[in-house]
């Protein structure tokens, strides 16, 4: 009992001192506790529940080296800096460093100079890399983005397997912990198998994020949708993701020339211009990235006030966690995904050329990972059509059970009629099996509603008895429809042309007589409220919180740094609050840890004395 307590005093004493935190968030304090006691654990944390803290802390703690095998560059990068600034010794190695940079960092880390190294997966098992593990205390190898590990995960990463090779070539193992933000059950289950986790605690904190907005839009136009959606945001940072290369080219030039601070990112660039790109988004030289999926993971920017889709993605893992990059700092934020039936279409095509389709074993490994990935589309694509709760819609597809109404998403702001659908149903399943499960949704919608175009007319579909027999409009049909697939009374085939069939469910209307309804938009409420970033919390002086964002930028600047690492747009809205004016009282602040009140204290304190007496 006295040792938990010294360890709860330890760990809330480091939280303080490095972080400035007075406690933890959901989920924290069980996972570094259970790091301290030698267990392994598995933590799923949704993005801003701060992982990097469960893996940090224990290592401050505890005796030797800690490894964090991490994807990206940037993130390493990233989350260094900010152990650095709050007066942690850290380093990374990665393809950024010469040989030379290297060995030294190796070096210093012989001699007990870093508590925690960061490493790309590729590295581990270099001859110099696993001599180095060899001859030190590795006391937990920490797995960070550890969805990458499983071939269910939305971003599977194959250097990621080689992991446990690596820990069970050490003389000695460590305690093994991995994190990550999303992760379905199956996900979960591979994280444990591939590392061999011993009797590890897994532990999941919820994926709500309950300051982010969901909506889905259906625009004619996507960039009028997205003009519509910025107007008045052009202070605000954010990032518009979009399905290919020549849509962010586009996108972007039409956004700089209606005004906006925008830049680019994809993989058809030179690696110069996409790491100035990144930089200038990260230092807040340009206020909106618009760019592929190769953006993001691992991006630490907090104040993020939006993410819009242009397309839909391939999957909900990727929606979440590109999506979730948004109010990193806690603070309300907006995900916009406009949706078209077209996007479907771009993505079946991204799955079938996709590269770990090209990498399977043989043509039946390569059919079974096809299907997955096809089975995520149609979850995907069903999020987009849905009527119902859209935070909920994806709480479940990770595990959860959540209520039917969050108030904070699209749908929930929209006015619903329920409508008895059974005889629009009756005739779309009737004139599917007349037309032998062997055409598209137009076809089928055409045929209803009696179109005499030259193909229906050439094929003898007028001849059906369910030709013409719908007086509903084509938009109509085509909600029903969908509804139908998302409720298996339907299917659509992921062919390239793909063709409506009858689904599992469809005798339950056809035969059986069920009945089935559906709920129809009858208008849209006043959207999420447009509320200032702070609205979430008590007002604050806009006056004294630009002078602070101001001081930070300086700051920033000097330490040729982004300006969220030194400190987030949460910790100078605590500042406002509590106004502080002595090196103590700024200490109270949340996230002014001892170094950075060392450091920078003074400046902010002074600027708020200067504030406050010029009013």
């Amino acid at each position: 009992m006295q040792k938990q307590t010294e360890n709860k005093q330890t760990i809330h004493a480091v939280l303080k001192q490095y972080f400035g935190h007075d406690s933890f968030r959901g989920g924290q304090e069980t996972l570094i506790s259970d790091i301290l006691s030698g267990k392994d654990v598995v933590g799923i944390m949704p993005t801003g529940a701060g992982k990097s803290v469960c893996f940090q802390v224990p290592a401050l703690i505890m005796d030797g080296v800690t490894l964090i095998v991490s994807p990206l560059i940037s993130l390493m990068k990233d989350q260094v800096n900010a152990l650095v600034q709050a007066g942690v010794s850290a380093a990374y190695i990665n393809s950024t460093l010469s040989d030379t940079q290297i060995g030294k960092a190796l070096q210093n880390a012989r001699n007990n100079v870093y508590k925690l190294i960061y490493v790309a997966p590729e590295r581990l098992l270099t001859d110099s890399f696993m001599s180095f593990a060899k001859s030190v205390h590795i006391s937990m190898v920490t797995i960070d983005e550890a969805h990458c590990i499983s071939q269910w995960g939305h971003d599977f990463r194959p250097s990621y397997t080689k992991i446990y090779e690596f820990i069970s070539n050490l003389q000695h193992r460590p305690i093994v912990s991995a994190f990550t933000a999303t992760a379905t059950p199956k996900v979960r289950e591979d994280i444990v198998n591939s590392l061999q986790l011993n009797n590890p605690t897994v532990l999941a904190t919820g994926f709500d994020r309950p300051n982010l907005y969901f909506e889905v839009q259906k625009p004619k136009s996507k960039f009028h949708a997205l003009l519509d959606f910025l107007e008045g945001k052009k202070e605000s940072s954010g990032i518009v993701y979009c399905s290919t290369r020549a849509t962010v080219e586009e996108v972007c030039s039409d956004l700089i020339s209606k005004g906006y601070s925008t830049s680019r990112y994809h993989a058809g660039l030179t690696d110069a211009e996409r790491h100035k790109n990144q930089d200038d988004f990260i230092f807040d030289r340009i206020s909106i990235m618009v760019a592929t999926n190769a953006f993001g993971m691992g991006i630490d920017k907090s104040n993020l006030e939006f993410v819009v889709h242009y397309n839909m993605p391939k999957d909900v893992e990727s929606y979440y966690q590109e999506a979730g990059r948004a109010g990193r700092d806690g603070e309300r934020a907006e995900c916009i995904l406009l949706y078209s039936g077209q996007d479907v279409r771009t993505n079946l095509w991204l799955i079938e050329n996709a590269r770990e389709s090209e990498e399977a074993e043989d043509d039946e490994h390569k059919e079974r990972i096809l299907e997955r990935e096809r089975a995520k589309l149609r979850e995907m694509t069903f999020y987009c059509s849905t009527n119902d709760c859209l935070r909920g819609y994806m709480l479940k597809y990770f595990g959860e059970s959540p209520p039917v109404y969050c108030g904070n998403c699209g749908n929930c702001h929209t006015k619903f009629e329920t409508v008895d659908i059974t005889p629009d149903a009756q005739q779309i399943l009737s004139c599917v099996t007349r037309m032998r499960e062997r055409f598209g949704l137009n076809m089928v919608i055409d045929t209803l509603r009696g179109s005499k175009n030259e193909k229906i007319l050439r094929l003898g579909l007028d001849k059906l008895s369910t030709y013409g027999i719908s007086e509903k409009s084509t938009r109509q049909l085509r909600a029903i429809m969908q509804h139908l697939i998302v409720s298996d009374y339907l299917v659509k085939t992921d062919d390239e042309y793909p063709v409506i069939k009858l689904g599992s469910r469809a005798n339950e209307i056809l035969r059986n007589g069920n009945q089935i309804s559906m709920k129809f938009s009858e208008d849209k409420e006043k959207k999420a409220p447009k509320a200032d970033k702070h609205a979430t919390k008590s007002p604050i002086d806009n006056g004294l919180f630009t002078v602070l964002r101001d001081v930070r930028r300086v700051i920033a600047d000097e330490q040729n740094m982004p300006a969220f690492v030194i400190f987030h747009d949460s910790t100078l809205t605590d500042m406002c609050e509590k106004s502080p004016t002595t090196i103590q009282e700024f200490l109270n602040v949340s996230g002014v840890g001892q170094v950075k009140a060392e450091r920078y204290g003074k400046r902010f304190v002074d600027a708020i004395l200067s504030y406050e007496s010029s009013k």
